[in-house]
């Protein structure tokens, strides 16, 4: 069976470069974008009959266009579309200012949607295909204080996700919303988590969060990326696709943790809220 074609977004660093070495071992086509080409060059290698790096800017429609026709030209096809490009924002949602809200959203939500609406045209025509929208066990739940619009962001993801899976089903494209939890990538260092500019000392648990992000967890993620992207892999090539795949253990639990909490509520006000019909 042929090697299916794989198009990544955000694979210069992080889980989309543990997938894009995965796939290449296995003997996958993989195109991969980053903001920098020098970069992912420098990071996996040249430009192959199996590789192709590609430089992208995802809040440009005009230019992932012309990298999605890059790769059909490269490859003669795209089986497997995975939006991993994104960033995390830490702040209280009064401390950040509106272009950086706006801009978190630019990239996490706007930047995959530019990728989704480019590549549809070729996967409808060939009746068949995967994306892979990674989100977050923060699009899932967002109880973590200073990161309200990174969840939100992914929250939409997840949200877009969902639809698009039932918009895609009648062309035998399958929708999967990835949700990792901690994996021990670069997520959590300076380039990659950005903190608001004009902070507000008034939100000491904000701080302490991101502290306990920065100081704490990062370099002690429990997750192996490298296991995430195999994952992914094995999922794609299953006959039936989950629409969700959470990973980590860490997700899993806090995933429970929300579905239950939602059916506690649910269950405490149940006759209140149910009994908002018209009376007969």
């Amino acid at each position: 069976m042929k090697k299916k074609v794989w198009f990544i977004t955000g694979a210069s660093k992080g889980l989309g470069l543990s997938l894009v070495k995965k796939l290449l071992q296995e003997g996958y086509a993989v195109a991969a974008t980053s903001r920098n080409a020098k970069a992912l060059e420098q990071a996996v290698g040249a430009a192959s009959g199996t590789f192709l790096p590609l430089g992208m800017n995802l809040k440009d429609e005009q230019d992932v266009a012309k990298g999605i026709q890059a790769a059909v030209d490269h490859f003669g096809r795209i089986d497997v579309v995975v939006n991993n490009a994104g960033y995390g924002l830490a702040g209280a949602l009064e401390e950040l200012t509106d272009a950086e809200a706006r801009e978190n959203f630019e990239v996490n939500v706007f930047g995959a949607l530019n990728v989704i609406r480019k590549v549809m045209p070729y996967l409808r025509a060939q009746q068949s295909g995967h994306i892979l929208n990674v989100s977050s066990i923060a699009g899932f739940t967002g109880g973590f204080p200073g990161f309200g619009i990174y969840c939100a962001t992914k929250f939409a993801l997840t949200g877009l996700s969902e639809s698009l899976a039932a918009e895609a089903q009648p062309f035998n494209i399958k929708v999967i919303i990835v949700s990792p939890g901690y994996f021990r990538t670069n997520f959590l260092e300076t380039d990659s988590l950005n903190v608001p500019a004009n902070p507000i000392a008034d939100y000491v648990n904000v701080r302490e969060a991101v502290a306990t992000h920065q100081n704490g967890i990062r370099g002690n993620q429990p997750g192996d990326p490298d296991k995430a992207a195999a994952a992914m892999i094995e999922v794609v090539e299953r006959p039936e696709a989950p629409l969700q795949l959470f990973l980590g253990q860490d997700a899993y639990n806090l995933a429970v943790q929300k579905i239950h909490a939602v059916q506690q509520d649910m269950s405490a006000v149940q006759a209140l809220a149910t009994a908002t019909g018209f009376d007969n």
